[in-house]
């Protein structure tokens, strides 16, 4: 399974990979609509803190009506159609790595798309490939309503 993640020590902070994030997804250049998050330093020496989906997948379980499912190519995607923009993936995320804007009723998030790896100029993001993560709880029931 392929993963953004993240290197926090080579980021500056230039928000280049918030801008290009929002630009895919909203078409506009705007910060709070990016699908990943950097903050300053909380100290001085202290790198950036970037926030991004690492896809664990824990948000498929708080999600009522069953919007969130994990993917075949593992990973964790939103079916808007579905989603009644409770907010309880938001809430829940243990990553916060779960956004929402009001312009939009539905929460979004990173689905490793690469985009901002691209723009990155410090290399501080990269698509990883990872093992796959154990299925949640809803993801197994889903499998056996199939079945």
């Amino acid at each position: 399974m392929k993963i953004l993640a993240t290197r926090p020590e080579r980021c500056t902070g230039c928000g280049a990979c918030e801008i290009e994030c929002a630009r895919t997804w909203f078409k506009v250049d705007d910060k709070e609509k990016s699908r990943i998050r950097i903050f300053p330093p909380a100290k001085e020496g202290q790198p950036f803190r970037i926030v991004v989906c690492n896809q664990n997948g824990a948000c498929i379980d708080v999600c009522p009506t069953v919007a969130l499912k994990r993917a075949k190519n593992g990973v964790v995607q939103l079916n808007k159609s579905l989603c009644v923009g409770c907010l309880s993936c938001v809430g829940f995320c243990p990553n916060q790595a779960m956004f929402y804007h009001p312009d939009y009723t539905e929460p979004f998030k990173c689905v490793a798309c690469g985009k901002c790896v691209d723009v990155c100029p410090e290399e501080a993001l990269y698509i990883a490939e990872v093992a796959e993560t154990p299925a949640s709880v809803t993801d197994i029931w889903l499998q056996k309503e199939a079945v």
